[in-house]
């Protein structure tokens, strides 16, 4: 069965100050998702859906419906903060959806086979995909996941703090734990982060963290949905409360019911995660290009399938 490649693009992008998810970055244009989708294609994925809202939905759609329908399946789905959940009958007031474990419980209905979850703006890069790929067709199991884990002093932008999930793995590479770092950068002392108090502590730059590249199988909706229902009760209140990947996960492995495989990647992550980013972005793409790891423009020719 050919895994499913789910495309969490629904973000308001709130520091970036736009749509960057239909930001033109590659040297023809192409949006950064683009390139997951090619490099999904190439790893022997089947198909691909794009989670969205509704009031991008026309804008998505007139960018890339058509441009990959050829080479892989495509479908779509909408997270709104009031997107049906089962066992959710009242929604509070809310300005942003509920964070990307809520984007990833939309496709629930629209994948039935083992399947990746990547972010929209994040390049993960084509061996990430293909080491993905090989779990997912191989090794994915009910109780079986796995993660692409880069290293953090790859992962940071030039230009701000990051958010990202920092591991724990063992010697074996499984995962322990993982847990969401904020305002991550580099400043005079090494690379920092922000804790839950306000104090700044220091990171390793080899410390593996998580950029949502995720592989599970499809059972896994019947734990996320269970996970969000009781995270949406205890935080219905707070307006900016968000449900994330890594909070499933964690709380997977602490009742025991999952172990989790990290596949490691040394690739440098690009982003942007603030338009200042997109320089940089568009000048990584061009390189790849130059090197012939792309074609210009992006979709000139079939990706060669795994």
């Amino acid at each position: 069965m050919q895994p499913t490649l789910l495309v969490l693009a629904a973000g308001i992008g709130s520091r970036y100050g736009g749509l960057k998810q239909v930001a033109g970055i590659g040297p023809g244009g192409e949006a950064i998702m683009e390139y997951a989708v090619y490099d999904a294609i190439q790893a022997g994925f089947g198909k691909v859906v794009f989670v969205i809202r509704h009031a991008i939905e026309e804008e998505f759609k007139s960018r890339f419906s058509g441009k990959f329908d050829d080479f892989i399946a495509v479908e779509y789905v909408f997270q709104e903060h009031d997107s049906p959940v089962n066992g959710i009958t009242q929604w509070p007031p809310r300005e942003k959806p509920w964070g990307t474990g809520h984007a990833m419980l939309m496709a629930r209905h629209a994948i039935q086979e083992p399947f990746a979850v990547v972010n929209a703006d994040d390049y993960y890069g084509a061996d990430a995909l293909r080491s993905m790929g090989e779990f997912l067709r191989h090794s994915c199991t009910p109780t079986q996941l796995a993660m692409v884990g880069y290293l953090l002093k790859n992962t940071l932008s030039e230009h701000g703090a990051v958010s990202r999930g920092v591991c724990e793995v063992d010697a074996n590479g499984r995962l322990l734990s993982v847990t969401e770092k904020h305002k991550i950068r580099r400043d005079a002392e090494g690379i920092m982060y922000t804790d839950e108090h306000g104090a700044s502590r220091p990171l390793s730059g080899d410390a593996v963290v998580s950029m949502n590249l995720w592989g599970f199988p499809a059972t896994i909706f019947e734990e996320v949905e269970r996970l969000f229902v009781a995270f949406f009760q205890a935080n219905a209140h707070l307006p900016r409360a968000e449900f994330y990947i890594p909070s499933v996960v964690n709380q997977l492995l602490h009742e025991g019911k999952v172990n989790v495989m990290v596949l490691p990647s040394h690739n440098q992550w690009y982003g942007v995660t603030y338009q200042e980013d997109k320089a940089i972005t568009e000048r990584a793409f061009a390189e790849m290009a130059r090197q012939g790891k792309y074609p210009v423009p992006l979709w000139s020719k079939i990706p060669p399938k795994a």
